[in-house]
């Protein structure tokens, strides 16, 4: 197979934070004034690669991972101030913060809506071009989240047979019934989509590219699945025939059964793999370069009957990874995908044969090189340049935490490897993975902030208290651009 050129072409530092931990914003972190600040914060401190989780709606957990749809922006994101400077929802109204700032939030979505829909720019041009490019996804994905709300908030397999099964009579009633509701659908995206692009140029402009992150999987109650049931495996009645996850590995001891429902390959590659095909256009428009989560599923995925409680009782089931990723490299310009793959887990020969085979660079993890010997291959000395190294990820704990939780034993053998250097943790696993041959480092903001217990963003396997870190401003110490730069500087990592 012909190889494509790796997208690594250059010593990178990055930083990795969610747009939900920024501060600023009613409930969550979004796309306001201190997103901007954070971009100025990177590019002073000679950071050029800013990563992300996924960004669509999520349900009520707050999980990227577990998302409404695939190509919707999360509304939540939308920075509301921008909406009073637009003229479309009151200062006083914004002004009340109330015992619930996510009410409060969706209560403005509301608001400003019922302002825009009287002023000229819904029936602007560019508006109108917004609805006419988000046209393969927007109207289920608009029908879908209007149907939810007026079903009570239940799953979409739950609904009347008629709407579950998507009678064409039903659904054009249900779309004269909840225009109002669509309509508000519709603008939400339009006002996240706009303020996204803003700050992509904003960042690009300044060196930075946006680094985001496609789960291999969807949930099952989502719009992708409801309107496109043919290409899942389910059920007659719309319910998940198997559903996936991951074996036992270094989470969890049962494996981790995410519930999400499989493809349907078969279905998929007869038409092309169309669907795939829109989902990383739309992320692209998004962001210069993604990741795909859980990308050894791409090889084989873990099928787990839908009735057992735990992933124990998977087993390995063959994709079309080569012919899936083939048609994605051809549909891109140049044969160019900027596509990173999270190879963590249980990565077998054949996985890294895929995934080498288009060049797509792989995942390094600092904090899980200290066991099994010299030949663990996330130890610096076993890394090679086509990868991205990080102290840790969003699934672990911080440096700083994790560090703390060893036994003396390992931590006198993590410092013995890395040169029994002055500096404490977290900083020393920092300057280990920037001085790493892998040509990207990517450091989880709480690691730069040198933060310890208590500032984990996931918890793999558990589902209470996720997705909810923030940081302050008061955090960052007066110099620490400054000194991130020199060691950035230091190691080659500043291709400006």
């Amino acid at each position: 197979m012909e190889q494509a050129d790796s997208i690594l072409d250059q010593r990178r530092a990055g930083v990795l934070l969610h747009i939900t931990s920024l501060p600023g914003g009613l409930h969550n972190g979004d796309l306001g004034a201190d997103a901007y600040r954070f971009v100025d914060f990177l590019a002073a401190a000679g950071v050029t690669v800013w990563q992300m989780l996924p960004v669509n709606p999520t349900h009520g957990d707050g999980s990227p991972y577990q998302c409404l749809s695939a190509a919707a922006g999360n509304p939540l994101l939308i920075n509301l101030e921008a909406l009073v400077d637009e003229g479309w929802l009151s200062k006083e109204h914004l002004l009340l913060a109330t015992e619930s700032p996510l009410e409060c939030r969706l209560q403005c979505l509301r608001e400003a809506y019922e302002g825009f829909s009287r002023s000229a720019l819904k029936g602007s041009e560019g508006y109108l071009q917004f609805i006419e490019e988000a046209a393969a996804w927007l109207p289920d994905f608009a029908l879908y989240m209007a149907l939810k709300s007026e079903q009570g908030g239940r799953s979409w397999e739950t609904w009347p047979m008629a709407l579950r099964g998507r009678e064409a009579s039903a659904l054009e009633a249900a779309r004269a019934r909840l225009h109002l509701e669509i309509a508000q659908v519709e603008f939400e995206q339009y006002v996240f989509f706009q303020q996204w692009l803003k700050l992509r140029h904003y960042a690009n402009a300044r060196g930075i590219l946006l680094f985001g992150d496609i789960p291999i999987f969807v949930a099952g109650d989502s719009a992708d699945v409801w309107a496109c049931q043919a290409e899942f495996d389910l059920t007659p009645e719309g319910k998940p025939r198997v559903v996936a996850g991951v074996p036992p590995d270094y989470f969890s001891a049962t494996g981790q059964r995410w519930g999400n429902p499989h493809y349907r390959w078969e279905v998929m590659a007869a038409n092309g793999f169309a669907w795939w095909q829109q989902r990383f256009k739309g992320q692209l428009a998004l962001f210069d370069w993604v990741r795909i989560d859980h990308f050894r599923g791409f090889e084989a995925y873990w099928e787990i009957p839908a009735h057992s409680e735990t992933a124990m009782e998977g087993h390995w089931v063959k994709a079309p990874g080569a012919a899936l990723l083939k048609s994605l490299f051809d549909a891109v310009p140049g044969g160019r995908l900027p596509l990173i793959a999270e190879n963590l887990g249980i990565i077998t020969a054949e996985v890294e044969a895929l995934r080498r085979s288009f060049q797509i660079p792989g995942m390094l993890i600092l904090q899980f090189a200290f066991d099994g010997g010299s030949s663990n291959p996330y130890l610096p000395h076993n890394h090679s340049p086509n990868n991205v190294v990080y102290t840790g990820t969003h699934d672990n704990d911080t440096t700083g935490s994790w560090f703390e939780g060893l036994s003396a034993g390992e931590k006198s053998h993590v410092y013995r490897y890395l040169g029994q250097p002055a500096e404490g943790m977290p900083d020393v696993l920092v300057q280990a993975a920037l001085a790493s041959v892998a040509r990207l480092a990517i450091l989880p903001f709480q690691d730069v902030l040198g933060l310890g217990k208590g500032h984990r963003m996931n918890t793999p396997g558990t589902t209470a208290d996720n997705w909810r870190w923030r940081f302050t401003w008061d955090q960052i110490p007066d110099q620490k651009a400054q000194a991130l730069l020199e060691v950035i500087c230091l190691y080659g990592r500043d291709p400006r």
